[in-house]
Order: C-alpha cells, then sequence, then structure tokens
C-alpha cells in the first residue's frame, strides 16, 4: 500500500542537541510498524512532528501527503506516553470530550471497548490505576477512524497480564488502510503483531525492513537483534 506517514532527512534540534538527525523513513498503510529503539533515541520527537505538535528544524515530513496541519491532525490519532486526560473526569466525560472533538470519533464503538477492558462509564480517571487510565486512553485513540495511529509506548505502563487484551484491542481496531506505528522499548511482548520494524539511535535510522525478513536474513528474532545493537 501507499505511504501514509513520510520522512526525509528529517532533523530536530533542541539547542545544540539533535533529537533527530536527517531521519528518513515511510510507513504504509495496511502495516503495524514497530519504532524501536532506547530511551532517548527521538522515537517521541519524532511522533510529535508526525502529529503536528513540534515542527522541524530542517528536512521534510509528510502526512497523507500533507505537511503536518489542521487537515492531517484529523486524519491522525496519537496517542502520548503520559496522561493527558484531567483527573477529575470520568469515563463517560472523556468519551464525550473524544466525540466532540474528532469528528471521525465512534462513541458506540468506544464504549464497547471500555467494557471489554472492564472500565465503567462512571469510573473517575484520578482514581484508576496507571494501568487502567493507558487502556482508557487507549480505547478513545483506537475508536477513531485515522489513516495514521501513532502509539507511544502504550504497553509500557501495564502488567504483563493486561499487555495481551492490549495488543489485541490495537490489531482488533484499527482500519485496514491505515498505518499504525508503535514505538516501544518492550520488543518481546509486540514483536509477534509488528509487520515492520524502525529501529533508531540517536536520532537516525539504525536498521529497518520487513520484520519477517530481518529475522530470516540474521537468523534471530527481532528481540534479539534489539539487544545486541543496543545492548
Amino acid at each position: 500500500m501507499e505511504a501514509i506517514w513520510e520522512c526525509s532527512a528529517l532533523t530536530k534540534a533542541f539547542g545544540p542537541k539533535k533529537a533527530l538527525n536527517a531521519f528518513s523513513a515511510s510507513f504504509a498503510g495496511g502495516r503495524i510498524t514497530g519504532l524501536l529503539g532506547p530511551n532517548g533515541s527521538g522515537k517521541t520527537t519524532l511522533m510529535k512532528l508526525a502529529a503536528g505538535l513540534l515542527t522541524p528544524t530542517s528536512g521534510t515530513v509528510r502526512v497523507c501527503g500533507q505537511t503536518p496541519g489542521v487537515e492531517t491532525k484529523a486524519r491522525t490519532a496519537y496517542l502520548p506516553d503520559r496522561d493527558y486526560l484531567p483527573p477529575y473526569l470520568r469515563t463517560q466525560d472523556a468519551v464525550a470530550l473524544f466525540a466532540d472533538f474528532y469528528t471521525d470519533f465512534d462513541a458506540e464503538k468506544a464504549k464497547a471497548l471500555l467494557g471489554e477492558l472492564k472500565i465503567g462509564p462512571r469510573d473517575r480517571v484520578g482514581a484508576m490505576s496507571k494501568g487502567t487510565r493507558e487502556k482508557l486512553q487507549l480505547a478513545l485513540v483506537m475508536s477513531r477512524k485515522a489513516k495514521l495511529f501513532l502509539l507511544d509506548e502504550p504497553i509500557g505502563g501495564v502488567d504483563p497480564a493486561a499487555r495481551d487484551r492490549i495488543l489485541d484491542t490495537i490489531i482488533r481496531n484499527y482500519s485496514e488502510d491505515a498505518a499504525l506505528v508503535i514505538s516501544t522499548h518492550l520488543i518481546g511482548d509486540v514483536e509477534t503483531i509488528l509487520d515492520d520494524v524502525v529501529m533508531i539511535e540517536n536520532g537516525q535510522v539504525r536498521l529497518s525492513g520487513e520484520a519477517e525478513a530481518l529475522r530470516a536474513e540474521h537468523g534471530k528474532s527481532i528481540d534479539a537483534l534489539f539487544r545486541e545493537g543496543f545492548r
């Protein structure tokens, strides 16, 4: 399928430090891509550029062929790596907020997902555990009909028993023609659902390709490749 998100010689500097340094990659529709790298490698900066929350220092980033802005934000569903819902909200209020804010949001789908995840409509965000808050935010994001899904560490704060349910929620609830990018350092937990891999270090691509081809070429798992490259 065609590329949904494209980066070419993308650089983002914060003062003298380059969070991204001539980064080039493309992310195709109908594919789940693992954006893999250690903390501080540039993963979150890259996602924020695609989401239109940052602007590049140089190079280009395109979502659906356009520079990030109002139109691409309407097509991009971004799950940040931190809480963003006010603690006083109840689940039903969060659903109503997304319904008001995003025209592509499916409130009934969100309610069904939240029911599967055992999150009640009157549960208050501030009283939830970190893992439950992450599941709530994930359910909201995955209930949009976006063209690009950006999930930044979606399983980082949940216990291992809940990770399979969250991954199942992800793969069952994104559009088949959309590009879904998961940023994580928990490679072993997500490897089975990845179609493609982009490994990033110091703001540059270290290794990329189809997950199955990389396993065949190197004779080891993506997790083992990552551990070997970033030990």
